[in-house]
């Protein structure tokens, strides 16, 4: 049986310790990266966080076909 989703509506705090950077988030997430990774990750999370918001913005639409 497949586990329902939670999706959270808090950020995760993000900290620099010792020339790593700590994510620590909901559900227990403590995760710490090397200062390129982090960097990596967060343009993937902006990306994607714009296209989960025009998704979110468009959902309730109608969409037609063009003639």
């Amino acid at each position: 049986m497949e586990e329902e989703r939670i999706v959270h509506p808090a950020p995760s705090d993000v900290s620099a310790v010792d020339g790593a950077v700590q994510l620590d988030g909901p559900d227990a997430v403590d995760v710490a990266m090397t200062p390129e990774a982090a960097e990596e990750t967060s343009e993937r999370l902006i990306d994607q966080a714009v296209k989960a918001r025009g998704q979110r913005r468009l959902s309730g639409l109608t969409h037609r076909a063009k003639d």
